[in-house]
């Protein structure tokens, strides 16, 4: 993920475009396994919508019936950081799998 600040993907200078990109693939293939989902979501918003003005990427994971609906999704606190750091070691954990 580019820590250089940069706002919009149109703002993105084209050499870090693939490295962005290649590590979203990667989290979008290793979701599934590893957090049980079924498949993933991926999205990006420029400018309007964009809460956090600094380009991010949403890698969502996604279950049949789990309320989705267009960019909206049913969000939720979770219980605890003990439970947030769960899932970001999880992802970690397989991301740390594939080459």
């Amino acid at each position: 993920m580019p820590r250089q600040h940069h706002e919009t993907l149109p703002a993105l200078p084209a050499a870090l475009v693939e490295p962005l990109f290649g590590r979203v693939r990667q989290i979008s293939a290793i979701m599934p396994g590893a957090l049980g989902a079924q498949g993933s979501f991926v999205a990006l918003n420029n400018t309007v919508s964009q809460s956090v003005p600094h380009l991010h990427v949403h890698v969502v994971p996604r279950t049949r019936g789990d309320g989705l609906r267009g960019f909206f999704w049913p969000r939720h606190r979770y219980a605890s950081d003990e439970e947030a750091e769960g899932y970001a070691r999880r992802l970690r954990d397989a991301l740390g799998t594939i080459s």
